[in-house]
């Protein structure tokens, strides 16, 4: 049994390899054959929804503008400002 979203990544990985063999004029394409030369690894299903699982959440933490890196950076950000806000902020002085 073979989970789509593992065949995803797979090629998702070869796809230099995959533009690499594009051949033809107009709309480069890969033949048949060549397709059929590579070898996909088939693990156990288990194996490939475990897989599948860490991917998809690495995806998530790089990609989803709500969570991980995004909103990683805009946390930053709006840390950096209110430290420079405090840095730059001076009371008057009282004669």
């Amino acid at each position: 049994m073979l989970n789509m979203r593992f065949l995803y990544f797979f090629f998702k990985n070869l796809q230099p390899m995959l533009n690499a063999m594009k051949k033809g004029g107009g709309v480069p394409h890969i033949t048949g054959e060549n397709i059929a030369k590579l070898t996909i690894p088939v693990p156990p299903l288990e194996e490939q929804e475990r897989i599948v699982a860490i991917l998809d959440r690495f995806d998530a933490l790089v990609n989803d503008i709500t969570t991980g890196l995004p909103a990683e950076i805009a946390a930053r950000r709006k840390q950096y400002e209110y430290y420079r806000d405090k840095l730059l902020t001076f009371k008057e002085k009282v004669q």
